[in-house]
């Protein structure tokens, strides 16, 4: 299958497809300015380009920030992979779905990543207090926001991420990741740039490749307080920024009007295009802020044949969202363009979706099914995992017949990591004996089940992709921070699986689901007050938060001079 992605991908190159897949902003640069550098480009690729510091002066003077606070790397990616090294000591909490590198980027380095899954009942928004409540149930000493969110477009207001930072002051780091900031409307000055300089554990990072539509030339910024902005600038190369980079950075000044007027087409477009794609039958398309749209496509079709038949058929590419944990392939992600190829997409999505009923990707009523292949990644580390981000050793008990739960287990030796099963203890009733497996059907469940905790050393095998078991997550002691015991036999944690005691994916597609009744007290959650945030009363003084009293008046919240 991925050889044939590929060569349809290159085919529909070839053929100059519209691109509704990479998020750039399709109004900038202008054709005067790459007019421009095409007239320059012989001396912009022959010389070499000034050092970072002169660059990095030239973009903070623009933006009217003090180098000191800035570091200038080769793409965001590049940043965050050095946020990863340098700042992130052990564990991070990330929002899924979200960008890719913020969950894998950590566990490649063994680090513990902690999922908190957004709802799809709740159109993926971001609920802050709910977020740190999980940081804190889990011992997290590090977080991450994006806003607005990648790939649902969610944005939260800036004060209400302010308020977060306050009630977060002891973690070792806040990251909050602004990439797509420019493209919001929902507020005048929506960033935290000013607060990242004044605190001691935040930074925030801004790409700029997106909102000047060149994500080829690879270049991005954060923000922080000059400790940290230092040590990541000190570990970068003298020269880490191309002479493209450094000639589009020095061409802003000149085109700042046409670079605001591209980000109010922008807004506009995005208006524009999500009303017409809520008006295809059964298609949801979220609220965003972004320059993209997060669409869900209607019951019983399938996102990788309908992203394979508007390449094969229609030349159109789109961003099918099932290699996104928290995410599945009914989802596409669809980048906000200028109307005349709204409208091509739209006819296209109207013939896959719905044509001539024999080649429709939505079945005739009656004849379909709700579901679709899922999340990869997530079943990916389903089927290799046991739920701790561990691979499997040793058989463990199938699950109970009809309920997708595991059977009752005896309670682990101890606490720390599963270790390889061992014979289950004596009950009133002897245990069935080994049987062969039979082959599992999909079965489609009219009744929720509610799942029960279950010794870690106990934990069900892997189900299939189609019927996921939920996991329960290992609740440590308030405020301490998870150490995990040593695993026995079972080496380090392989790369691209979450770290020991980590939430999973799989943990986190059995909390996901439409209607999950899996309850926050069995995921290790506390349950957060639904508006409002958190008080002090009923917690220890290591998970005490900030009682609303002292926080400061939100009137004078964010005031810069």
């Amino acid at each position: 299958m991925a050889g044939n992605v590929t060569s349809l991908f290159r085919d529909a190159v070839a053929a100059d497809p519209v691109d509704f897949c990479v998020p750039c902003n399709p109004y900038f640069p202008t054709p005067d300015m790459f007019e421009e550098m095409a007239g320059r480009l012989r001396e912009i690729v022959t010389y070499y380009p000034s050092d970072a510091g002169t660059i990095t002066a030239e973009l903070c003077d623009l933006l009217q920030l003090p180098p000191q606070c800035v570091a200038m790397g080769n793409g965001s990616t590049e940043l965050i992979t050095w946020i990863d090294h340098l700042l992130v000591r052990e564990s991070l909490a990330v929002p899924v779905p979200s960008f890719g590198r913020w969950t894998d980027q950590p566990m490649e380095t063994g680090k513990r990543v902690d999922m908190f899954p957004l709802q799809e009942a709740g159109d993926f928004a971001l609920d802050l207090a709910q977020y740190a409540d999980f940081i804190r149930a889990r011992g997290t000493r590090a977080a991450v926001i994006c806003n607005p969110n990648n790939p649902d477009g969610g944005c939260l207001r800036r004060q209400s991420v302010v308020r977060f930072m306050d009630a977060m002051a002891d973690l070792d780091l806040i990251v909050i990741d602004e990439s797509f900031l420019e493209f919001a409307d929902a507020e005048t000055e929506p960033s935290v740039v000013q607060e990242a300089l004044l605190r001691p554990n935040v930074v925030v990072l801004r790409s700029l490749g997106k909102n000047f539509g060149l994500h080829g030339i690879r270049f991005g910024y954060l923000v922080a307080n000059p400790a940290l902005a230092g040590r990541v600038r000190s570990m970068l190369p003298k020269w880490n920024l191309n002479s493209l980079a450094e000639h589009m950075v020095f061409m802003l000044r000149e085109h700042g009007p046409e670079y605001a007027q591209s980000l109010l087409q922008v807004r506009r477009d995005r208006l524009e295009m999500s009303g017409q794609l809520s008006a295809l039958p059964g298609l949801t398309v979220y609220p965003s802020q972004g320059n993209f749209l997060f669409v869900r496509l209607p019951v019983g079709a399938e996102g990788t044949v309908v992203r394979d038949r508007m390449l094969a058929e229609h030349r159109i590419l789109v961003r099918e969202c099932g290699n996104k944990i928290g995410s599945s392939s009914r989802f596409l992600r669809l980048v906000v363009r200028p109307q005349a190829d709204v409208r091509r997409l739209v006819s296209g999505l109207e013939q896959v979706l719905y044509g001539t009923r024999r080649g429709a990707a939505v079945p005739e009523p009656g004849t379909g099914t709700s579901y679709s292949s899922g999340t990869a990644a997530v079943d990916r580390l389903v089927n290799e995992s046991n739920g701790s981000g561990l691979r499997l050793t040793a058989a463990v008990p199938p699950p109970a017949v009809g309920t997708g739960m595991p059977l009752p287990a005896a309670a682990p030796p101890a606490p720390g990591m599963p270790l390889p099963t061992a014979a289950p203890a004596a009950t009133s009733a002897p245990a069935p004996a080994p049987a062969p497996a039979p082959v599992q059907q999909p079965v489609q469940q009219s009744v929720p089940q509610v799942p029960q905790p279950v010794a870690a050393a106990q934990q069900p095998a892997p189900a299939p992709a189609f019927v996921p078991a939920p996991v329960p997550v290992p609740v440590s002691p308030p405020g301490a921070v998870p150490v995990p015991a040593p695993a026995v036999g079972l080496g380090p944690t392989p790369p691209g699986v979450p770290a020991r005691g980590g939430l999973t994916a799989a943990q986190v597609r059995g909390m996901t689901a439409p209607g999950s009744p899996v309850p926050a007290a069995s995921a290790g959650l506390t349950p957060a007050p639904a508006t409002g945030w958190p008080h002090a009363q009923g917690r220890s003084d290591a998970q005490s938060w900030p009682d609303a009293q002292s926080w400061p008046n939100a009137a004078g919240m964010g005031q810069t001079g």
